[in-house]
């Protein structure tokens, strides 16, 4: 595959993520694909991002990812990005908070055939957490 069609693919993943089309990851996500760094009881391929994904619009419905940085190869992607949401539902048991967030992530993707096959990610889960009042 082509660093273009690598960054379509990307980016309708994205889409997915922000717009709440979260039945778009079937077109998007292999069936067997693997996140190496997977969220609890994340399941593989496209019902664990959508799984996933679903947690965490409905805490943050106005969830806003913005790439800041993008790297690519024929296969692989590589992204810096910023989370913003306010926390407007139930996120990992804690009431809402009607808190503002902002907090970054890194993430490396690979692609066969225009799907998603891997996922290596990380973001200041903590920093977002602390915002929240949920630790110190």
């Amino acid at each position: 595959m082509s660093q273009e069609s690598n960054i379509a693919a990307q980016a309708a993943f994205g889409s997915a993520v922000t717009g709440g089309d979260l039945d778009a990851f079937q077109e998007i996500v292999a069936p067997r694909s693997v996140d190496h760094d997977p969220a609890p009881g994340q399941v593989p391929g496209p019902q664990g991002y959508r799984d996933m994904f679903a947690e965490i619009r409905s805490a943050f419905p106005d969830l806003h990812v913005e790439v800041e940085h993008l790297v690519a190869t024929d296969d692989e992607l590589a992204f810096a990005y910023t989370i913003k949401g306010t926390n407007l539902g139930v996120l990992m048991g804690h009431s809402p908070t009607g808190r503002e967030v902002s907090y970054r992530g890194m993430q490396i993707s690979r692609f066969e055939d225009g799907k998603l096959v891997e996922r290596w990610g990380s973001s200041d889960e903590l920093g977002m957490l602390r915002q929240l009042g949920f630790m110190r």
